[in-house]
């Protein structure tokens, strides 16, 4: 069993859905954790099978969390919910302090959540991220993407747009790669306390601006790089807004892509006038560098 639970606060009870695959998609099963807003996820490797079972707040519909789950699973054949319940509280749940080991990315980055500081590597760019309800631990593989091609084309001094930020994760790794101001936009609310927390952690005091809103809805001014860890079609929706947010020599990171869905993206970048840099992937996962086309 491998397990990523995150604190559960004072709830007695919390809801759970049961995911079950026969293929090894535990990537998957945390990405929909995360994604889906839950409190955390134990996965079991079973004979034939392997299983997750997702914990959400009793405070919010089951009915909604399982349309949500139900809606991230399209696509994905094989992967079934088999069972929705109602879990009461154990403090085991909440003290799996090692399913979060200090993780390096790329040349210079390395996530650590803050119980490692005091054993934090030597050398590399330290990113503290206190492992919450907003999704970004760093330890997906489309974040480890979209934090591996920030490193490798960030400039010092550039101005960031990060739209779907969750726990900041992004935003805070480029104010420390050496952008001088980051927008940091979610469209919930309730990542704000995430992010402030991660911003003490990582003792950023400026440069961060929190913005709550829809997607880009509202922006107009332009920024040197975007990034966006989030699904192809929210992705898909923004393309062209994006391009036309970007400066001339501007860059746009975006992540969250399965590998199948590349060929498909490729085109759709084109059709909003953007061209393809650089491109990563990690298992089924894949991103993209773009820039606007030269006319």
């Amino acid at each position: 069993m491998t397990t990523e639970m995150i604190f559960m606060g004072n709830e007695s009870f919390w809801w759970y859905i049961i995911l079950r695959s026969k293929s090894d998609c535990e990537e998957l099963f945390y990405y929909i954790a995360q994604i889906s807003d839950s409190m955390g996820a134990e996965v079991y490797e079973k004979q034939n099978c392997i299983e997750a079972k997702i914990y959400y707040r009793s405070d919010i519909s089951i009915e909604d969390c399982v349309r949500k789950v139900s809606s991230l699973l399209e696509g994905f054949e094989g992967v079934d919910i088999i069972e929705v319940g109602e879990a009461r509280w154990h403090p085991w749940l909440k003290k799996h302090l090692e399913a979060f080991p200090p993780l390096p990315i790329g040349k210079g980055l390395v996530v650590l959540a803050p119980w490692h500081k005091e054993d934090a590597p030597q050398g590399r760019v330290h990113i503290y991220i206190e492992p919450g309800t907003a999704f970004g631990t760093g330890y997906h593989a489309s974040t480890q993407i979209a934090l591996e091609l920030l490193e490798r084309n960030l400039k010092s001094g550039w101005k960031v747009l990060d739209v779907g930020t969750g726990s900041g994760i992004l935003a805070l790794a480029a104010l420390k790669l050496g952008a001088s101001e980051v927008v940091a936009r979610d469209v919930d609310p309730a990542v704000r306390e995430e992010v402030e927390k991660n911003m003490i952690l990582n003792d950023i005091t400026s440069g961060l601006k929190l913005d709550i809103g829809d997607g880009v809805k509202g922006l107009k001014e332009k920024v040197d790089l975007i990034t966006a860890n989030i699904l192809y079609e929210p992705l898909v929706s923004m393309l062209t807004s994006f391009s036309r947010l970007i400066c001339d020599h501007g860059l746009i990171i975006l992540s969250g892509l399965l590998f199948k869905e590349r060929d498909s993206f490729i085109d759709e970048m084109a059709k909003a006038g953007l061209t393809m840099v650089e491109e990563l992937s990690k298992e089924e996962w894949w991103g993209v560098v773009a820039s606007r086309q030269v006319r």
